[in-house]
């Protein structure tokens, strides 16, 4: 896989700048002040091997990058009347550490279709999109590919713990029943971003609430137009602190 950078803002406490963000589709890596955060999911992102944090720069709690805001535009794939386009994913995390939440904005031909405000991870938030896209228009990332999947009844964090199976791909077609999955997980090529794509993508027909750990029964969200797209964002989540 090859690394993949975007820009975005990032506020605290003690202030607000801009910050990059880079993954291989497995890992993140957060760079802010200066200092590297890695891990393999939003919400566990540890000082990079041999970083030391400036005392006082960051709020950590056992250790983790939390008690912040990270706001982010990636160009996102997707076939629309079925031509490949690419359409941009607006996100917004609010890391809190009692209760962090999400916000994804998909934007497209004018026109944002949008998650609820506050999500519990990416999987919930881009199942939410999906419902309330065009019949025409399908997502072409790792959340939406047919072999791809979570291990049933799992505990995950904000992002990451998408198994992906493109190196077992008979055997996952032949999966039936998502209980099934358990039995292929040791064969699994391993964890993903839902917002990955690669050249094995192969399109799945999406089912509200399956799969990703989402309650079937969601409300509906609806698609706005573009025009004042950009309220409501960086500030929707203020910081909340224990």
């Amino acid at each position: 896989m090859t690394d993949e950078s975007w820009a975005g803002w990032y506020r605290d406490r003690h202030g607000s700048e801009a910050f990059i963000l880079t993954t291989d589709g497995r890992r993140l890596r957060v760079r802010v002040r200066g200092t590297d955060f890695e891990g393999e999911s939003f919400d566990a992102l540890l000082p990079a091997s041999g970083v030391v944090p400036e005392a006082g720069a960051f709020d950590l709690a056992d250790g983790v990058l939390g008690d912040c805001v990270l706001e982010w535009d990636l160009p996102l794939p997707v076939l629309a009347a079925g031509t490949a386009r690419q359409a941009t994913l607006s996100c917004l995390l609010s890391l809190r550490r009692a209760d962090p939440d999400l916000y994804l904005a998909l934007h497209l031909d004018g026109a944002v279709y949008e998650s609820h405000r506050a999500e519990n991870d990416f999987a919930s938030a881009l199942a939410t999109i999906r419902t309330v896209l065009p019949p025409d228009i399908h997502l072409q990332i790792c959340t939406a590919c047919a072999l791809s999947g979570y291990l049933p009844a799992s505990g995950r964090g904000i992002s990451g713990g998408l198994g992906c199976f493109r190196d077992a791909k008979d055997a996952y077609r032949d999966v039936a029943e998502a209980s099934a999955v358990a039995g292929l997980w040791d064969r699994r090529t391993g964890l993903v971003q839902e917002i990955w794509s690669c050249r094995e993508f192969e399109p799945q027909p999406f089912e509200p609430g399956l799969d990703t750990g989402a309650p079937a029964e969601r409300r509906t969200g609806v698609p706005r137009p573009v025009e004042g797209a950009g309220a409501g964002r960086l500030g929707v989540h203020p910081l909340e602190h224990a």
